[in-house]
């Protein structure tokens, strides 16, 4: 059974802010790989995610719920390539 998709409120805002569509995020999800992982974060475990949207490096905030089927999206953000390697997987500062 697919995960449902949740968007926390802060995600859509700033999805909305970046020009970062539902499908972009999507996309992220289904192709993207794990570049940091927080299993320490409550109320669930999270992840960072790169994904590429084209030429677009995107960055998803997403937590699984697994009681509950969800996978909630809490942020995306274009990488800001001062902060992170040639690759957007390391920080760099």
């Amino acid at each position: 059974m697919a995960h449902r998709l949740v968007f926390r409120v802060h995600a859509l805002q700033r999805m909305s802010d970046r020009h970062i569509t539902v499908e972009d995020v999507e996309r992220v999800l289904a192709t993207g790989e794990v570049v940091e992982a927080y299993p320490d974060d409550h109320p669930y475990a999270s992840s960072l995610m790169l994904g590429w949207c084209g030429a677009r490096p995107v960055h998803v905030v997403m937590a699984e719920n697994a009681e509950d089927n969800e996978v909630i999206v809490i942020t995306a953000y274009e990488p800001d390539p001062a902060r992170w390697d040639a690759t957007f997987k390391r920080r760099t500062s």
